[in-house]
């Protein structure tokens, strides 16, 4: 399997070396030049725990990488840090299936991935000969950036940066990252949103200078955002798994089609279902669910892409994202795998905020349903799930359930899943304040005992450990002083 650039066709790499580099030099993201099918039927999957299914996903991906190397990277991330013994455990609830993903070290979706992900690279620069320390930089609306100083620190070879919206966070997400230990990692707030973040990373990445400034330097810069191949394609895995899981006990029958409904930001997540499907996972309709920055539900309904609106600040922080970058890998399949087209979409969005794409490539999209959900119909779908369930859902599911409600008549009658992306822990105070009405109390750990006494469901460790860890990482700056803030990284 080798790797293209979304903007160049001409560029082939190795799994390993797409994984190092994170990003294009063209600036476009990594594509497999194929979709590869599954070499097993799916009945023949049922049986297998999660880090097996893995490794058959995985490899059919990853090929340069041998059994062993692959099964050591594996092995290393779905291990004991996870809360269940399952890994990614369904419950059934409302009518729907909760596939809950956020039992690892972090309590989000992104642990999933980005516990394997530090393994992929270090076999990788092993492979290649790199000898250079790896700088990961990274853009965060909330989750990632924990998930992955959770993964990189202390690990030899490498540093980590993560910038993150200085006041688009919740609190235990901030909390989260600033308390973060460990020589190689590095926090900074900016004075901006998540698309200023993720656009100050990219402007690093493509910028040539810098990049060979960073070589001289002994330094190789990667991401750990899902721009990066070896972050997206594990992401495939939970699809399968929860399919396989339904299959084995008997809920669905062999060949019977599921409907996956996603919270959507950034469209990696969903990106990775799509993959799934494209691989041979029986799906009726991918359901993407927005908030209040609803640009992809209007993507999806117009076939314009228009960032060019007011950015909301919502308690579904980690969706709040007005550049998807995930879905440039979607219009290069839509468009017949071409470049050129995603080339002139991608210039269009960044001197113009907007794009349209043709007729052709609109019906592309048609295993994707849209929705969207007000703050105040996440709320509402919070406070309903645990009065008629008593199950409690964070922010950004309730946006997922909350769309899924709202389309299912319109769906077939297939079972349906819904991507859990956070612990309910991690947006206490919002949680509550759905659920109870208006809260006075601001102190978060007090929060976070009445939503254990509200759900019965014991606080996890990634919580209760803030309440007494020290913070490490105290710096915010403006917007346009990130790269100078990474040369400062580099020097120290």
């Amino acid at each position: 399997m080798l790797y293209n650039s979304t903007r160049d066709k001409t560029v082939k790499l190795t799994p390993s070396l797409a994984i190092l580099k994170g990003l294009s030099d063209d600036g476009g993201l990594f594509v497999p030049e194929r979709i590869p099918a599954l070499d097993k039927k799916i009945e023949e999957l049922k049986d297998l725990d999660y880090r097996e299914l893995a490794y058959e996903i995985l490899k059919l991906y990853f090929d340069d990488f041998t059994k062993e190397e692959l099964l050591h990277c594996i092995n290393s991330a779905y291990d004991d840090k996870f809360d269940t013994p399952e890994i990614a455990p369904l419950t059934y609830a409302d009518g729907a299936y909760y596939l809950e993903l956020f039992h690892g070290k972090t309590i989000a979706f992104k642990d999933m991935a980005l516990s394997i992900l530090p393994y992929l690279m270090t076999v990788s620069a092993k492979k290649n000969a790199v000898d250079d320390n790896i700088l990961i930089l990274t853009a965060t609306s909330g989750d990632t950036g924990k998930a992955a100083l959770a993964g990189f620190a202390g690990v030899e070879g490498t540093s980590i940066m993560v910038f993150y919206p200085k006041d688009g966070v919740s609190r235990i997400q901030e909390l989260q990252m600033v308390t973060q230990e460990g020589d190689n990692t590095s926090v900074i707030g900016v004075k901006g949103n998540f698309d200023d973040c993720q656009n100050g990373v990219k402007g690093i990445f493509n910028d040539a200078a810098f990049i060979r400034q960073a070589k001289e330097k002994g330094c190789i810069l990667s991401s750990a955002n899902s721009i990066n191949i070896g972050r997206l394609c594990p992401q495939i895995v939970y699809y399968f798994y929860a399919y396989l899981r339904l299959l084995r006990e008997g809920r669905i029958n062999e060949k019977d089609r599921i409907n996956i409904c996603v919270p959507t930001g950034n469209f990696g997540n969903i990106l990775a279902a799509y993959y799934a499907m494209q691989m041979g996972l029986p799906v009726s309709k991918l359901i993407c669910a927005s908030n209040d920055n609803k640009v992809l539900y209007d993507f999806f309904g117009t076939g314009c892409y228009d960032r060019n609106r007011d950015f909301i600040l919502t308690v579904s922080p980690s969706m709040d994202i007005l550049i998807s970058s995930n879905l440039e890998r979607l219009l290069y399949h839509i468009s017949g795998d071409d470049t050129e087209m995603t080339s002139r979409l991608m210039e269009a969005l960044k001197t113009g905020g907007k794009y349209e794409i043709t007729e052709k490539m609109r019906e592309g999209l048609s295993c994707f349903e849209a929705g969207f959900a007000t703050e105040e119909e996440t709320f509402d779908e919070i406070k309903r799930v645990y009065e008629d369930t008593g199950y409690v859902i964070d922010t950004h599911t309730a946006v997922a359930s909350a769309v899924l409600r709202k389309l299912r008549d319109s769906l077939s009658g297939e079972s349906c899943l819904v991507a859990s992306t956070a612990s309910p822990y991690k947006f206490a105070g919002s949680v509550i304040r759905a659920i109870r009405g208006k809260t006075e109390e601001e102190d978060i750990f007090k929060l976070t005992e009445s939503l254990y006494e509200i759900s019965g469901v014991r606080i996890p460790d990634a919580v209760s450990g803030l309440k007494d860890a020290p913070v490490r990482h105290d710096k915010t700056i403006e917007t346009a002083d990130m790269k100078k803030t990474v040369g400062e990284f580099l020097d120290r």
